[in-house]
């Protein structure tokens, strides 16, 4: 009942391709994923966490692909809530490490992560996917004040149900 299952995106056509540091783990494009979230439907999964695999030339040092209201968790978010309603929830990662080329989950200024420049997209990449249908926001990326900031945000935005899973530990 309470587990949430991981489901690992990728952009293109009729692919499943291994995730070659955990066997038996898939990366599914869009036209693959209504069937994975189907059997995890029939299995009685409440959640479903979602993390996309960037290309490289979607990446910049900004993260800029996390704003982008067509991105692929926006497009995932958009086709699971159109064929499944609510009959499952959806996770959604809030963290800039997918969307940057230097791998990092903030901004860089002269080689240190800036903290508070960060928080300022983790918000507005939060409000893209709450607008997007994702039912749970769960920031990874262990900035300083992000949740209370991001919660703020929500509420101001008519978001008050879309929830946050902040994480306690990592590993």
């Amino acid at each position: 009942n309470d587990l949430i299952l991981p489901i690992f995106i990728i952009d293109g056509k009729n692919k499943k391709i291994p995730v070659k540091t955990m066997p038996g783990i898939y990366r599914y494009s869009l036209d693959k994923l209504n069937s994975v979230v189907e059997r995890a439907i029939d299995l009685g999964i409440p959640m479903m966490a979602l993390f996309p695999y960037t290309k490289n030339n979607l990446r910049n040092s900004l993260g800029s692909e996390s704003l982008n209201p067509n991105n692929l968790v926006c497009r995932a978010c958009k086709q699971i809530k159109k064929k499944f309603k609510n009959n499952i929830g959806i996770m959604c990662d809030v963290a800039l490490d997918p969307y940057t080329s230097h791998g990092h989950d903030g901004l860089l200024v002269r080689g240190d992560v800036e903290n508070d420049e960060t928080v300022k997209l983790l918000i507005e990449q939060s409000l893209i996917q709450a607008s997007a249908g994702c039912d749970v926001l769960a920031p990874s990326d262990m900035m300083d004040g992000r949740v209370g900031k991001i919660r703020n945000a929500l509420d101001k935005n008519n978001f008050k149900n879309v929830q946050i899973l902040s994480y306690a530990a990592k590993y």
